[in-house]
């Protein structure tokens, strides 16, 4: 059996090892040729799935190593019998603990005073629902939009956009669609950036075309009020130059890129493709998970300094965009390339649950939050 898949989803080679020969390809660009011959296709977001890359081949299962599936014609699919696998949910927590970064990060920087803040949550699936949880510890007022929960009769606090937008912060966690009841193509508009509070806090980390980069560019122009954090880029992996420079973090698209969300999705296509073939599992994630990471805890902390230290000492958002941030010194065709490149080889980072603490003793409460977000306490 033949394998193509994604060079950067992690340990693939030996995942599918069991299953037959992996030829490990460059995602971005990938061509019909590359897949003529293969029975099972394995790729990430970044590569377009659809009649012109698989008809005439041989490719009978598409697994996918992501929690979104807009960049594979599921329909074309379906009609040809080809079997087809995401993995959902498997970066969510990654991209929550993203969220949690991004706001101790401002916190820190800005002197935000996160306890008390109302969070306005556009999109309350597998990240949404992560991300309430944890600010709901740290004592954050959310709120939620998702009209298409809603109509699934989901029982819920749903409030209108409108009434969302009138939070402090606004956390944007949908999937991208452009068709439908419910399309997400510039859900984020010049319209929605107007409405935004003075001194409103912005972050998108689910996928570039949610927000029109073109008019949240001139609204920061026009607002030197709003603080933005952004993730995903429309145009990636040739962004927004100007954009980059008016956020106040900016990142290449790495919010679900901890080890251990990105292994998740390894096993979950895995373990589909296995299901699919009838054949029996072999690999398990947990032969390849490094030892928990260990942060060190100041012994004098106080106003939420400690809960910062944990956090941030995990992972820590500002390191990810000082190394976008270099793109701007790069020649205009070099730039792609380097946003790419900074996926590729994106460092070791564990999840909160991956993180074991160390050095002061830990008050109660704060216990309890840091468990509330995830922590081993």
């Amino acid at each position: 059996m033949k394998i193509v898949a994604d060079e950067n989803i992690p340990c693939v080679s030996e995942a599918f090892a069991s299953l037959g020969d992996v030829t490990l390809v460059q995602g971005r660009g990938l061509q019909a040729a590359q897949v003529k011959d293969a029975d099972v296709l394995l790729v990430r977001s970044v590569s377009r799935v659809d009649e012109s890359l698989l008809a005439g081949s041989s490719v009978r299962f598409v697994g996918s190593a992501t929690i979104g599936f807009d960049h594979v014609d599921c329909d074309y699919l379906h009609a040809q019998g080809i079997g087809f696998s995401t993995a959902p949910g498997s970066n969510a927590t990654s991209a929550a603990e993203y969220v949690v970064s991004s706001l101790m990060a401002l916190a820190e920087q800005q002197g935000l005073v996160l306890a008390g803040k109302t969070v306005g949550i556009i999109g309350c699936g597998n990240v949404g629902s992560r991300v309430r949880a944890r600010l709901t510890a740290l004592d954050m007022r959310c709120q939620v939009n998702d009209p298409p929960l809603q109509a699934a009769g989901v029982e819920d606090d749903f409030v209108d956009l409108a009434t969302l937008l009138q939070s402090d912060i606004v956390t944007v966690h949908v999937p991208f669609t452009r068709g439908g009841a419910y399309p997400t193509f510039h859900l984020l508009d010049a319209q929605v950036f107007n409405q935004l509070q003075p001194g409103a806090v912005l972050i998108n980390t689910s996928r570039g075309d949610v927000a029109d980069n073109v008019a949240l560019n001139d609204a920061l122009a026009a607002r030197d009020d709003l603080t933005v954090v952004l993730d995903v880029w429309e145009g990636e992996p040739s962004i927004n130059l100007s954009l980059l420079e008016k956020v106040a973090l900016g990142t290449p698209h790495i919010a679900g890129y901890s080890l251990d969300g990105k292994l998740r999705g390894t096993e979950m296509i895995y373990r589909a493709a296995c299901e699919f073939l009838d054949v029996p599992v072999q690999w398990n994630v947990s032969t390849v998970l490094p030892a928990d990471a260990t942060v060190s805890l100041p012994t004098a902390a106080n106003d939420g300094t400690l809960l910062r230290a944990a956090v941030l000492g995990c992972y820590d958002v500002r390191a990810d965009d000082r190394r976008l941030r270099r793109l701007a010194g790069l020649a205009v065709d070099e730039r792609p390339r380097y946003f790419d490149r900074l996926r590729k080889e994106y460092p070791v980072r564990r999840e909160f649950a991956a993180t074991r603490l160390t050095g002061a003793s830990i008050p109660d409460a704060e216990r309890e939050q840091l468990a509330g977000l995830g922590f081993a306490v």
